[in-house]
C-alpha cells in the first residue's frame, strides 16, 4: 500500500507539472500572437499615416482615371510598374473612385495574406513536430513576416508579391488534387515568371500531373493576357525581356539577382549576359536538385524555399518585395552541434529584417558582400548550405554543449531564468560576430535617435555643473586647461580617448572567447545589459558635455573648436548623438574591462594593469572636455547593474569542469582545512 501511495503521488505530481507546462506554453502563445498583432498594427499605421502620393506608389501606377481598363497609355509607360501583364489584368476592376477606400483596404488585405502565409508555412513543417513547436510556430511565423523587409516593402508600395508565395504554398500543402495544386502554382508563375522553376521540382518528385497543370495554367493565363492586352504584353515580354529595367535601373542595390550583382561589379554587354545565363543555369540546376532531395526526404517546405531562392537568383530583376522566398529557408537545420544550430536561422532572419548597413561595417573590402546580402543568402540556400536530412541522427538531437558545474547562489530564486544554463564551450564565432555587429549598429541607431533638443541638453548640463559645485567636484575647467597647456599630455589623452574605447573591450572579449569561454558568456551578458541601461539614460536625460556648453570655456581637444552659432555645431552631430554624456560609456566600458580582468586574470600585476584602464579613461574623458565628472559614476552604476542583472538572470559565474574538480578534490582531501 505504501508503494501504491508513492506511485499515485508521483503520478499526481507529474500531471500537475504537465498541466503547468501546458499553461505556460499557452500563455507564451497568446503573448506571441499579441506581438504579431502589434507588429501588424504598427506596419499598417506607418503606411496609412503617410501622405497620399507617397504611399502605395506602385499600386497607383495601375489606376487610370476610370480604372486600369480605361487607363491612358500602357501600364509600362513608366518603369514604376514591375508586375506582369497578368497582374495588371487581374486589377482591371479597380477604379479611381475606389482608391479613396483602397489604401486601408489594400493594406488590410495584404496583412491578411501575410497572416495566411504564416499559418500555411507553420502547418507545412516536417512531421512530427513537438508540442511546443505546434503551439508557437504560427505566431512566430506571422511575427517574422510582419518584421521582414519584403512584407514591409510590399505594404508600402502596394505590391502583390505575397500572392505568388502564398499560391505556391497552397498548391503544395493545402490544395486537394495535384491538378488543382499545379493550377495554383501556374497562377503564381503568371504573376512571377521564375516560379516556373517549380515545374521540374514537381516533375522529379513524382507530381507530373501537377507539373503539367502548372505549365498549362501559366501558358493559358499568359495567352489570355496577350489577347486582352497585346501592347502591354509585348512591352513586358519582348521589349523589357520579362521585366528587365522595370522598377528602376537593373544595377540598383535593390535588385538582388545575379544580373544586378554582375552589373554592380562592372560587367556590361554581351559578356555580362553570357555569364549571367551560365551562372543562372548552374544555380537553377543545383537548386532544383537539392530541392528534389529535400522533398524526397520529407522536407517539402525546405524544398519550396530552396527552389524559391534559386528563382530569386536567376530572375533578371529581384526587387526587395520579391525576395520573400528567402525567409522560408529559415526552416532548414544546419550543424551537428547545438552551438551551431542557430547560425543559419539567425542569419536568414537578420538579413531579411534588417538593412545591410546594420549587418556589415562600411569597409571597402566588404562592399560586394554588403551590397548583395540577400543574394548571397539565396545562393547559399540554393547551392551550398549543408542542410541536414531527417535521417541524420543530428537532425533532432544535435551534440549538446558542455555544461558547467552548478554554482550555488546566495538567493533562493536565483537564477530567475533557468533556461539560461551555464555553458563552458565556446559559442559559434560567426554567430557571435554577427550579433555583436548588429547589436552595435542598433546601439548606434538608438543612441542617435535618443538625441534631445539642444536647449534641454544644455539645461541638464547646467544642472550637473550646479550639483558638482555643491559637491566641490567641478574640476573640468581646471583639468582641461592644464592639459591644453601641456602638449604631450594633451596628445596622450586625445589618443587614449579615441583609441582604447573599442580596442580594449574587443580585446578582452577576444581573449575570453579563446581562453575562458565560460567567463566569456558571463562578461558578454553583463556588457550587453550595461549598454542597454545606458541607452535608457541617453533617452531619458540628454546631457550636453562640457565641450558643448556655451560660455563655459572648455577646449574641445579631440574634435576641434565648435561653432556655437550653428544649431548642429557643425557636421559632427549628423553622425552621432552629441548629447549622450550621461552615463559615460567610455568610463563604463573601461570599468567593465578592469573588473573582468581583475576577476579572471591569474597574476596580480595583470589585475592591477586592468584596473588602471578605467583610471586613465576617467582622466581622459574629463581632460578632453567630453564628460562631466559625474558622468563616470553614472557609467559605473550601469555597469554594476549589468553585472547584477546577469547574476539574477543567469546565476553566479560558471565554473569549468576542471575548476569544479579541483574544488571538489580540495574539499574531499584529508589535508583540507575545515571552513569556519
Amino acid at each position: 500500500m505504501v508503494e501504491a501511495e508513492r506511485a499515485g503521488g508521483a503520478a499526481e505530481g507529474f500531471r500537475v507539472a504537465a498541466a503547468g507546462a501546458t499553461a505556460r506554453m499557452r500563455a507564451a502563445r497568446l503573448a506571441l500572437w499579441a506581438v504579431a498583432a502589434i507588429l501588424a498594427v504598427r506596419q499598417s499605421a506607418v503606411v496609412l499615416r503617410t501622405p497620399r502620393g507617397e504611399r502605395l506608389t506602385d499600386l497607383e501606377t495601375r489606376l487610370g482615371p476610370a480604372g486600369v481598363l480605361h487607363a491612358t497609355g500602357s501600364l509600362y509607360g513608366s518603369t514604376r510598374f514591375t508586375g506582369t501583364p497578368f497582374s495588371g489584368l487581374l486589377l482591371k476592376p479597380l477604379t479611381r473612385a475606389a482608391e479613396q477606400a483602397l489604401g486601408g483596404g489594400w493594406v488590410f488585405g495584404s496583412l491578411l495574406l501575410a497572416v495566411a502565409l504564416g499559418l500555411v508555412a507553420a502547418r507545412a513543417l516536417p512531421r512530427p513536430v513537438s508540442r511546443r513547436t505546434s503551439l508557437l510556430a504560427a505566431p512566430v511565423a506571422v511575427s517574422l513576416l510582419m518584421l521582414s523587409l519584403p512584407v514591409r516593402n510590399t505594404l508600402w508600395l502596394g505590391q502583390t508579391s505575397i500572392v505568388p508565395v502564398l499560391l505556391v504554398l497552397l498548391g503544395c500543402f493545402a490544395a486537394r488534387g495535384r491538378r488543382t495544386g499545379g493550377a495554383l502554382i501556374g497562377v503564381a508563375a503568371a504573376l512571377q515568371p521564375t516560379v516556373l522553376l517549380f515545374v521540374p521540382l514537381l516533375h522529379f518528385t513524382g507530381r507530373s500531373r501537377a507539373a503539367a497543370a502548372t505549365a498549362a495554367t501559366f501558358a493559358a493565363a499568359t495567352a489570355l493576357t496577350w489577347a486582352a492586352m497585346p501592347h502591354d504584353s509585348y512591352t513586358y515580354w519582348v521589349h523589357h525581356v520579362a521585366g528587365v529595367g522595370l522598377g528602376g535601373p537593373a544595377d540598383d542595390l535593390a535588385n538582388q539577382s545575379l544580373h544586378g550583382a554582375l552589373l554592380r561589379l562592372g560587367l556590361t554587354g554581351p559578356p555580362e549576359i553570357a555569364l549571367f545565363l551560365a551562372l543562372g543555369a548552374a544555380v537553377a540546376v543545383l537548386g532544383v536538385r537539392r530541392a528534389v532531395r529535400c522533398a524526397r526526404d520529407g522536407q517539402l517546405l525546405l524544398a519550396v524555399a530552396i527552389t524559391g531562392c534559386a528563382a530569386v537568383a536567376v530572375s533578371p530583376t529581384a526587387w526587395q518585395h520579391q525576395v520573400l522566398w528567402v525567409l522560408l529557408a529559415v526552416v532548414g537545420r544546419v550543424g551537428r552541434r547545438a552551438r551551431d544550430r542557430w547560425v543559419w536561422p539567425v542569419t536568414v532572419v537578420l538579413v531579411m529584417t534588417l538593412p545591410a548597413t546594420m549587418l556589415l561595417p562600411d569597409l571597402t573590402v566588404l562592399h560586394p558582400l554588403r551590397e548583395n546580402a540577400v543574394l548571397v543568402v539565396a545562393l547559399a540556400a540554393a547551392t551550398a548550405v549543408p542542410f541536414l536530412p531527417r535521417t541524420s541522427p543530428y537532425y533532432r538531437s544535435p551534440v549538446p554543449a558542455e555544461r558547467a558545474a552548478p554554482v550555488p547562489a546566495r538567493f533562493r530564486h536565483v537564477p530567475l531564468v533557468p533556461a539560461l544554463r551555464r555553458t563552458v564551450t565556446r559559442p559559434n564565432l560567426l554567430l557571435e560576430l554577427l550579433l555583436i555587429r548588429v547589436t552595435y549598429a542598433a546601439y548606434a541607431q538608438v543612441r542617435l535617435a535618443a538625441a534631445g533638443g539642444r536647449e534641454r541638453a544644455e539645461e541638464h548640463g547646467w544642472q550637473i555643473l550646479g550639483l558638482e559645485r555643491f559637491l566641490r567636484l567641478d574640476i573640468e575647467y581646471a583639468v582641461n586647461h592644464a592639459v591644453v597647456r601641456t602638449g604631450r599630455l594633451r596628445d596622450f589623452f586625445d589618443f587614449y580617448y579615441t583609441s582604447f574605447h573599442f580596442a580594449v573591450p574587443l580585446a578582452v572579449l577576444g581573449v575570453l572567447y579563446w581562453r575562458r569561454p565560460a567567463d566569456y558568456r558571463w562578461a558578454r551578458s553583463a556588457l550587453g545589459f550595461a549598454t542597454l541601461l545606458a541607452l535608457a539614460g541617453f533617452w531619458l536625460y540628454p546631457l550636453a558635455p562640457p565641450r558643448l556648453m556655451p560660455g563655459f570655456g572648455i577646449v574641445d581637444t579631440v574634435h576641434g573648436a565648435q561653432d556655437f552659432s550653428r544649431p548642429d555645431y557643425g557636421t559632427l552631430t549628423a553622425l552621432t548623438n552629441q548629447y549622450a554624456a550621461m552615463p559615460s560609456l567610455h568610463f563604463g566600458w573601461s570599468l567593465w574591462c578592469g573588473l573582468v580582468i581583475a576577476v579572471v586574470a591569474p597574476k596580480a600585476w595583470m589585475k592591477a594593469l586592468g584596473l588602471l584602464h578605467p583610471l586613465f579613461t576617467a582622466s581622459a574623458i574629463v581632460a578632453t572636455g567630453n564628460h562631466w565628472v559625474l558622468d563616470a559614476p553614472g557609467g559605473a552604476l550601469v555597469v554594476g547593474a549589468g553585472f547584477g542583472l546577469t547574476y539574477v538572470l543567469r546565476g553566479p559565474r560558471a565554473r569549468t569542469p576542471a575548476a569544479a574538480a579541483r574544488t571538489t578534490g580540495q574539499a574531499d582531501s584529508p589535508c583540507a582545512s575545515p571552513r569556519t
